[in-house]
């Protein structure tokens, strides 16, 4: 049996008279796995389609979702924002309920909100933080698998790789971060935060920025754990991003290991419980 959002949606629907929209944000969580990201693209499954499809099977016309950030494929998230603009006359809380229904097990909206009309999930937020685990036991887990890199083969130093990310705190160009294939005309980042911390075999790399470059995490990680072998010196380490040398930045982490944490606003619309943190830490009580 349809929801009373979708029933409202369905009698309004083929209504000729003029009808108010609303602009409505969506805090989305996703696990990335079969996923070549969030963004639509030809030929290949999004979370940003899946969505959208959803929206428009509801809606009866198509529907263009602003996410706030690109995650790539295989990549998850905790607490993404987006928003679409709907019709008035379905409240906007019941959004959250009417697409989770309908959407695959691995996507799910946890809250929906009405926001000002000129609010934009992308142009309003201030901050993105992402989180990349490491889990460096030699003995497989399976249930750690999805969501972290098994890296095992040398022990990792998390005291080095931490401080190799000191000074990237504050305005940088990480042309050496900087995948190939991005719009982005520039590669410029305000990097706010950062940490490498480790608890027993997971090691758990966090940077927080205005925003991030096409796979720049990844290969960031990549280098980091050069460093953290004992391949390459924090300073060595510097010294490629501020020289702009992409070429010596060869490896890029898996993407099952990173994660959108979550997304800063000056005036988050949703609860700090929703979206604070909400990827569950793998914790070591042996």
């Amino acid at each position: 049996m349809p929801s009373l959002g979708e029933q409202q949606v369905s009698s309004n629907a083929q209504s000729s008279e003029q009808i108010d929209y609303q602009r409505v944000a969506l805090l989305i969580q996703y696990i990335g796995t079969n996923y070549h990201g969030w963004q639509r693209q030809p030929q290949h499954q999004s979370i940003q389609e899946e969505i959208e499809t959803v929206l428009a099977s509801v809606l009866g016309y198509p529907v263009v979702l602003h996410g706030a950030g690109r995650t790539d494929s295989g990549v998850h998230a905790a607490a993404q924002v987006a928003h679409f603009d709907a019709p008035a006359y379905v409240p906007a809380h019941r959004w959250a309920d009417i697409l989770s229904h309908r959407l695959p097990s691995d996507i799910v909206v946890r809250a929906s909100e009405q926001v000002k009309d000129t609010w934009h999930a992308r142009f309003s937020a201030l901050w993105r933080r992402y989180r990349y685990t490491i889990y460096t036991d030699r003995r497989p887990n399976l249930f750690v698998r999805p969501f972290s890199w098994h890296y095992y083969q040398a022990t990792l130093d998390e005291t080095v790789m931490e401080a190799s990310l000191l000074p990237l705190v504050g305005r940088h160009h990480l042309a050496a971060f900087h995948r190939a294939g991005s719009s982005r005309p520039h590669s410029w980042v305000d990097i706010h935060e950062v940490s490498c911390v480790r608890q027993g075999p997971f090691i758990r790399i966090e940077l927080q920025a205005s925003g991030f470059l096409y796979g720049m995490m990844r290969l960031l990680v990549g280098l980091l754990v050069e460093v953290g072998r004992g391949w390459k010196t924090p300073d060595v380490f510097t010294h490629i991003w501020q020289e702009q040398d992409r070429e010596k930045v060869k490896y890029a982490a898996p993407p099952q290991g990173l994660c959108l944490l979550n997304v800063g606003y000056e005036n988050m619309p949703f609860e700090r419980s929703l979206w604070h943190d909400t990827q569950p830490l793998f914790v070591f009580s042996g």
